[in-house]
């Protein structure tokens, strides 16, 4: 009897085409953002009101920086007159 040998070595696949490597990843891309915009929800109430008192801390924040900076500012001009 002989022995048969057998050869599970890998052939070379021919390389792609670059412009559809660059297709099949733009149709991924495409599929995953679709995906995404699926299974996002609908924002919730408590999460608007949230956004909203985040607004409304930042805007006065921004008002006091500013009439604190302008209040600093008179307050060096009357010191440099002083010196």
């Amino acid at each position: 009897m002989s022995v048969l040998k057998r050869s599970y070595g890998y052939s070379k696949v021919n390389k792609e085409d670059p412009d559809e490597i660059i297709h099949r990843r733009a149709q991924f891309l495409i599929y995953k953002v679709l995906e995404q915009a699926d299974s996002r929800r609908k924002p919730s109430f408590f999460r608007i009101k949230l956004c909203r008192l985040k607004l409304k801390i930042g805007r006065k924040l921004k008002k006091l920086k500013k009439t604190a900076m302008v209040s600093i500012s008179g307050l060096r001009v009357h010191v440099y007159k002083q010196v």
